[in-house]
């Protein structure tokens, strides 16, 4: 898929957007991608897609967006993207998180329901009240550094991302290539955005159909989360992947294949 992107400017900060996909298609899938995550690391993952138009974009500080003067919450983003898709001419989206996007697509799909088809949750979490992965990894991932060192991000990768990466060095290279961190105050900016936030206490509210997908050998989130979040939503449903956090990339077309499964089942189902 053509990652050209542009630029849409919302109360007053600039967002690097992409859409990508047929422009008639029936669904929408807004994309929020990892912490330091720029575009580009979504090729893998969004050329997989059939039949379904895509929307991803840079988070201020990340990539083609411009670091803001000021730290922000997931509130913030919200809003924003919001008005992104008002832009946009898009109605209603399907979500989509992986890891630290996972709360900020959980946050979306609060804030914005009546605009949200569904929700697919990727190697994430509930925020603060989780079950902790490896602290050593955990530890290493505290900084910018793996996004803006290539070699740095060799080194670490196998160990911190787990499961297919730890085998297969090539993905992770490509991976740290098509990298376009933003400086080190937006990575900081992005952490403190998840600082004390939790979705655990209102994700009852989201009754929206959610597929929560977890990595058996994740190092970094534990599968355990995946089944506390289902636990406290009413129509969600929990599913493994043989890999460990970043089965996004590493089982690029088989993850691709069952969202997009997910998103259009319903319409199969006559629903």
């Amino acid at each position: 898929m053509d990652l050209n992107s542009q630029t849409i400017t919302v109360m007053g900060q600039d967002w690097n957007v992409a859409v990508m996909g047929p422009a008639d298609a029936d669904h929408t899938l807004l994309l929020c991608n990892g912490i330091g995550a720029s575009i580009e690391t979504t090729a893998p993952f969004v050329k997989h897609f059939k039949r379904t138009r895509l929307i991803a974009f840079d988070v201020p500080g990340v990539g083609g967006s411009p670091t803001p003067w000021s730290p922000y919450r997931l509130t913030n983003l919200t809003r924003m993207l919001n008005r992104v898709l008002d832009q946009l001419c898009v109605g209603k989206v399907d979500v989509f998180g992986v890891s630290w996007g996972g709360a900020l697509a959980q946050q979306f799909a609060h804030d914005f329901q009546s605009r949200c088809t569904s929700l697919t949750l990727a190697a994430t979490s509930a925020g603060m009240i989780m079950v902790p992965g490896n602290i050593n990894v955990l530890r290493k991932m505290a900084t910018p550094k793996r996004y803006q060192d290539p070699e740095h991000m060799m080194k670490i990768g196998a160990e911190i991302y787990g499961g297919g990466v730890a085998f297969d060095p090539e993905l992770l290279k490509g991976h740290a290539a098509a990298m376009k961190a933003g400086d080190k105050k937006g990575y900081v900016y992005q952490m403190l955005a998840g600082v004390g936030w939790t979705s655990f206490f209102w994700l009852s509210q989201i009754r929206l159909p959610t597929l929560i997908l977890m990595g058996e050998r994740d190092p970094i989130v534990p599968v355990v989360n995946g089944k506390i979040m289902a636990s406290r939503m009413p129509n969600a449903r929990v599913e493994t992947v043989a890999c460990g956090h970043m089965f996004v990339l590493t089982q690029a077309e088989s993850v691709a294949d069952r969202v997009e499964a997910f998103i259009h089942e319903r319409e199969l189902a006559g629903a």
